[in-house]
């Protein structure tokens, strides 16, 4: 066991990180332990201590940094001056891409949250429910303006999230599209289906 390799572009901290979640995502946040991940970076568990705190901190971390990524792109979009079906389009796309390219953090992010402890727990829910109420805000806003069919936009929120989180079965498949055709193939099919 040796040191941990760093790049220009990652420290440690971000190799670890890395490292966490895809092993978060193979394994599962309670059945992986610290030994695990300091055999997969190559150190000694002890070692792992020195650049975080804990197994939970690490699960905090890469929640909230997918968490702050999503909110600081909506907020983007959400001040673009462009119609709601444009915006809509933007934020799917967004998704798409980060399904496809940053997956471990975001399936770890998506579906092992749960396992955060207090206070983080209650705060990443609360981000959540906002995040989705600002989204189906983009769908009503696209209702009133006639540019959508009249549908619940709550509905269409969690059906729109839900199809974009099977990306996961694309990343398991042996024979698949690009990335970029699996999104332009949603795209058509999630906003197309929006459309009056």
């Amino acid at each position: 066991m040796g040191r941990i390799k760093t790049s220009e572009n990652f420290s440690r901290k971000n190799i670890i990180l890395n490292k966490a979640a895809a092993l978060f995502k193979e394994k599962g946040y309670q059945a992986a332990s610290m030994r695990d991940l300091a055999e997969i970076v190559g150190v000694e568990a002890a070692s792992l201590y020195n650049h975080i705190k804990s197994k939970n901190d690490l699960l905090n971390e890469i929640c909230f940094k997918v968490a702050n990524k999503y909110n600081q792109k909506l907020s983007n979009i959400e001040t673009e001056n462009s119609t709601c079906l444009s915006k809509i389009e933007s934020l799917l796309r967004f998704h798409i891409q980060e399904m496809v390219e940053n997956f471990e953090e975001v399936f770890v992010s998506d579906r092992e949250w749960k396992h955060l402890i207090e206070p983080y727990l209650t705060n990443f829910q609360t981000q959540r429910k906002t995040y989705r109420k600002r989204f189906a805000a983009m769908i009503d806003a696209g209702i009133k303006n006639k540019e959508i069919k009249k549908i619940d936009s709550t509905t269409a929120v969690l059906i729109m999230l839900h199809a974009i989180s099977g990306i996961e079965s694309w990343h398991r498949s042996k024979q698949k599209i690009s990335g970029k055709a699996l999104e332009e193939s949603m795209i058509t099919i999630l906003v197309g289906g929006l459309k009056k």
